[in-house]
């Protein structure tokens, strides 16, 4: 099937995800999974009304960013405020939002401020400082979720549960970066009813931690959910899930 078929199929998806748990379909963020996927297939999901992909690495990030000539939204320059012109430079294309979903190393944060205008992938102080002090030589902002291991599985990057207060309050501290939420990723199963208690273990952490007063409300979405999972995630309130092989297809990656 065209990718365009395969998007909407998932969308629609979605919304029945949504109707079944009573939530708005537009509550929902798509990221598109772009890893090992050629650029004409992302083409596609572009014209098809896509507005948000992620990728794990920063290198292949550059490659499609440089053959698309699609930037982050945050690196783009702004329209005139008086004339309406935009500055040199700007991206002629839709708005994309870039989503960085795989595990940030230290060295590579100055990368990943550049290429990305949201992480998913905080799990440390040290990590949560250096993308601070490069975004703030860059006079940009980027919107970042802590990732959390809530199964403890060694597989998986992610802080435990119990560090979430201490990293958030270093996120809050920050003043280039903003807090946006939780993110998780569930053991793979073929069985999508084996992750919900891992996406409802991350909902009740969540809730707990905003009833503490430690996350405030705008830091409260959940990233969570994939291909063979998103809808269980969507029912336990997922706010963005992260969707490739079911739009690309199957890759070697």
């Amino acid at each position: 099937m065209s990718v365009e078929t395969n998007l909407a199929s998932v969308r629609q998806r979605i919304a029945q995800a949504c109707t079944r748990s009573g939530r708005a379909p537009s509550a929902i963020t798509l990221v598109c999974v772009t890893k090992g996927v050629q650029i004409e297939a992302i083409r596609q999901a572009l014209a098809a009304g896509v507005g948000d992909l992620g990728e794990n690495r920063v290198q292949e990030a550059r490659a499609k960013q440089e053959g698309l000539g699609v930037t982050p939204q945050a690196a783009r320059p702004k329209l005139h405020t008086e004339t309406g012109i935009r500055q040199p430079g700007a991206c002629s294309v839709q708005p994309v939002q870039w989503h960085m979903l795989g595990h940030l190393q230290r060295n590579k944060a100055g990368l990943a401020v550049d290429l990305f205008d949201v992480i998913h992938s905080m799990d440390s102080v040290a990590v949560i400082e250096e993308v601070e002090r490069q975004a703030g030589t860059r006079a940009k902002t980027i919107e970042a979720f802590l990732q959390v291991n809530v199964a403890s599985d060694a597989a998986k990057h992610g802080c435990r549960p119990e560090d979430v207060p201490t990293l958030a309050t270093a996120m809050q501290r920050a003043t280039h970066l903003r807090l946006a939420g939780l993110m998780m990723m569930a053991p793979f199963t073929d069985n999508p009813e084996a992750a919900r208690p891992h996406f409802q273990c991350l909902r009740q952490l969540r809730d707990d931690l905003r009833v503490a007063g430690t996350l405030g409300p705008g830091a409260c979405r959940l990233s969570m959910g994939m291909t063979q999972d998103f809808e269980v995630a969507i029912e336990e309130g997922a706010d963005l899930v992260r969707i490739g092989t079911a739009i690309f297809g199957p890759r070697d990656t």
